[in-house]
């Protein structure tokens, strides 16, 4: 009887083995799939929180070259902002100069007048504005003269004779062009 009573316990605790083993195997195959499940959902948030960061690194960029073409823009602004008063000024400067023109030689009053529209363009320059060179026998450049005349002269065809009206630029941009004749 003992026999049979430890062969019964040897059968039950092999039975409860083979309960364990498939339990243990279900349970395996339960852990495999529920750790596949996490893994593809840990992929979905990573990719996720890569599409965040990329779209937020995009924007930050975006921002950054807003930044600073407003900067650039608010110097333009700044450099341009005087120039309609410095074009009203101009015509100022062309009255000193046929002031100065009208006087005899040796004035003082010449020298006087000279000196406050010297003053006068020191000023202007400080703040941009540059006189275009013009110098007769010089080659017509259309960016910086404006041709009021063509007329007859020893030079080649083409070329500066005489400067009727100073040209100017602020901070490299015309804003009047030199106003020339020109040699036919």
């Amino acid at each position: 009887m003992e026999e049979k009573n430890i062969n019964k316990e040897e059968k039950n605790k092999l039975e409860e083995n083979d309960t364990l083993s498939d339990d243990s195997k279900n349970s395996s195959s339960q852990s495999t799939g529920d750790l596949n499940k996490k893994n593809s959902e840990i992929d979905s948030l990573k990719k996720q929180c890569e599409e965040y960061l990329d779209g937020w690194k995009r924007t930050k960029a975006d921002f950054i070259n807003y930044k600073k073409d407003e900067s650039k823009r608010l110097d333009s602004i700044l450099k341009f902002s005087n120039e309609t008063i410095i074009k009203d000024l101009l015509s100022v400067l062309d009255s000193f100069d046929l002031a100065i023109q009208s006087f005899g030689k040796d004035s003082k009053l010449e020298k006087g007048v000279y000196l406050i529209r010297s003053q006068m363009e020191d000023v202007l320059k400080k703040y941009g504005l540059e006189r275009i060179i013009v110098s007769v026998g010089q080659q017509f450049d259309p960016a910086l003269h404006e041709a009021i005349a063509v007329i007859e002269s020893n030079e080649p065809s083409g070329t500066v004779v005489d400067e009727v009206e100073r040209g100017y630029m602020l901070s490299g941009k015309l804003i009047r062009a030199a106003r020339v004749r020109v040699s036919k």
